[in-house]
């Protein structure tokens, strides 16, 4: 019985408009991620390396109370990110560029491990890929002033740990969709062929 689709992607690729529409679409419940209450993400993107370790401990919560939440209902569920990203590729990203120290991070990895022990995967997950240019430009039309401090190699390289992470991941199923041509929350086309895709997923599934 399908339970969980989630949406994995860099920061400005989709996510949220993505979950929103599938989510309307299906009628599935949605699960965003905590971004407008979240008392460390302003902070962040001013101080990297003061805040880095409390927001990621924020969001490994955060995250694991939602996966909580899905199994724990009989409603199908959207996730805007996964658990996974937060530990392979944020905390990650954030200990190899020196914002997160070994031993916080070792702290960090800790949690994750033991909390993972108790998660199952998604049903699904939906990767979205998008270069960079594509990213800035979600991210302006957006206007979060506070994501305007986020630095180009910043994503860059959070991009790089996306495609090493996807490039191995074995955990269920997997589609990808690169979005760098597209424009799915206007062009109903474009929602059309990401709709069909899931489709032929969730038909091989259960089919």
């Amino acid at each position: 019985m399908l339970k969980h689709i989630a949406i994995a992607g860099n920061i400005g690729c989709g996510k949220t408009t993505l979950a929103g529409k599938l989510g309307k679409h299906y009628g599935w419940q949605i699960l965003y991620e905590s971004v407008e209450d979240n008392p460390y993400l302003r902070d962040f993107y001013e101080d990297m390396k003061r805040w880095a370790f409390h927001l990621q401990i924020y969001f490994l919560n955060s995250r694991f109370k939602q996966i909580n939440e899905i199994r724990s209902t009989g409603n199908v569920t959207v996730q805007d990110r996964t658990i996974y990203e937060d530990a392979y590729i944020f905390a990650a990203n954030l200990h190899k560029s020196g914002h997160i120290n070994e031993r916080d991070y070792k702290s960090y990895l800790d949690i994750f491990h033991s909390m993972v022990k108790f998660v199952e995967p998604p049903d699904l997950l939906i990767y979205l890929r998008a270069d960079i240019p594509k990213l800035v430009e979600q991210i302006q039309k957006r206007g979060r002033d506070y994501e305007y401090a986020i630095r180009l190699d910043y994503l860059k390289t959070l991009n790089e740990h996306y495609e090493e992470w996807i490039s191995s991941y074995s955990a269920g199923k997997l589609l990808i969709v690169d979005v760098n041509n597209m424009n799915f929350l206007d062009n109903t086309e474009d929602f059309a062929f990401i709709v069909n895709k899931i489709d032929l997923e969730i038909n091989s599934l259960f089919g």
